[in-house]
C-alpha cells in the first residue's frame, strides 16, 4: 500500500485544489500497518481491523474521511496502474458518522460574540478582531464557509450588481454568491479595494482569535461553521430550495438538510 499512497501524492494530488493536505493525510497513512501489507494481497480484514484500531482515538466521521482517502487510492491502483483486481473497502464495516450537528446561535449569543470581539458597529471597523466580527456576520448573511470568506478578494466583489464570485469553490467549479442589502453594507464597512484580500489577516490567526472571543462571551458548542447552520435555516424561508442550493454551491439540493435546522415552532410561524 505505501507504494500506492505515494505514487498517489505525486500524480494525482497536485490535480487537486486541497493538494497540500491530502499529500499530508496520505504521508500519515503510509506510516500505518495498512502501508505494510502488499497491495495485491490487501483484503476487506485487513481493513476492518484497521478500522478497529482507529475507533480507539478518532471520531467515526474522521475514519471515514480517511476510508474515502484510501479507497480513491485503491480505485486508481486498480482501473489505471492495475496494480489490484477489486477493491476491498467496498465491503469494509465502516463505523456509522455521528448525527449531523443542529447547534442554532441565538441573538444573545451574536450580541455577546460582538462585544468580546470589540465589534462597535459597521463605522468603525479598524482592528482584527473587528474584521473577524463582520467576516462572521456577513456568513450569517451569505452561509458561506470560512475558507470561501477568507478567500475572497475584491477583484470578484461586485457590490453594485450584489454579488461576489468564487472562482474555485469546495466544489472545484464557479460561485456566483447573491448579497443581501445587509452583506453589502459590511463589505462596505471594510473599505473596498481595487485589489487584494477583502479579509486581509490570515484564517489561522483570526480562527483562534474566534474562538477565544467564545470563550470570553462564555459560549461553549460552538463553531464559526455553525454560521453556515443558522444562515440556511434562515434563507430557506426567503429563498426556493434550487435557489438556495445555487447560492450556497449544493448540486443535490437534498444535501441541504444536513443544515437545514428550523425548529418546530418556527415551522409552525410558517402555517396558515
Amino acid at each position: 500500500m505505501q507504494d500506492a499512497f505515494e505514487r498517489y501524492a505525486m500524480e494525482v494530488s497536485p490535480t487537486k485544489r486541497g493538494e497540500r493536505w491530502e499529500i499530508i493525510r496520505l504521508n500519515k497513512l503510509g506510516r500505518t500497518d495498512l502501508a505494510k501489507i502488499q497491495l495485491s494481497e490487501l483484503r476487506t480484514h485487513h481493513v476492518n481491523l484497521w478500522i478497529e484500531e482507529q475507533l480507539k482515538t478518532l471520531k467515526a466521521s474522521s475514519i471515514n474521511r480517511e476510508l474515502n482517502l484510501i479507497a480513491s487510492v485503491i480505485e486508481k491502483a486498480r482501473k489505471h496502474w492495475k496494480w489490484i483486481a477489486t477493491n476491498p473497502i467496498r465491503d469494509a464495516d465502516r463505523p456509522k458518522n455521528p448525527t449531523p450537528r443542529d447547534r442554532r446561535i441565538s441573538e444573545e449569543e451574536i450580541k455577546r460574540i460582538l462585544q468580546s470581539l470589540g465589534y462597535e458597529g459597521r463605522s468603525n471597523v479598524a482592528t482584527q478582531r473587528q474584521f473577524i466580527a463582520v467576516a462572521f456576520l456577513f456568513a450569517l448573511e451569505t452561509a458561506m464557509r470560512q475558507g470561501e470568506i477568507w478567500g475572497m478578494e475584491w477583484d470578484y466583489v461586485h457590490l453594485e450588481q450584489r454579488y461576489v464570485t468564487l472562482p474555485n469553490t469546495k466544489n472545484g467549479t464557479k460561485r456566483d454568491v447573491p448579497l443581501s442589502s445587509e452583506a453589502v453594507l459590511l463589505l462596505k464597512a471594510l473599505r473596498p479595494k481595487k485589489q487584494g484580500k477583502v479579509f486581509p489577516y490570515s484564517q489561522q490567526s483570526s480562527g483562534v482569535i474566534f474562538r477565544r472571543s467564545l470563550r470570553l462571551a462564555g459560549i461553549e458548542g460552538l463553531t464559526f461553521h455553525d454560521t453556515r447552520h443558522e444562515a440556511l435555516t434562515k434563507l430557506a424561508k426567503k429563498l426556493s430550495m434550487l435557489d438556495l442550493a445555487r447560492m450556497v454551491g449544493h448540486n443535490d439540493p437534498r444535501s441541504l438538510m444536513i443544515y437545514y435546522n428550523a425548529t418546530a415552532s418556527e415551522i409552525a410561524k410558517l402555517l396558515s
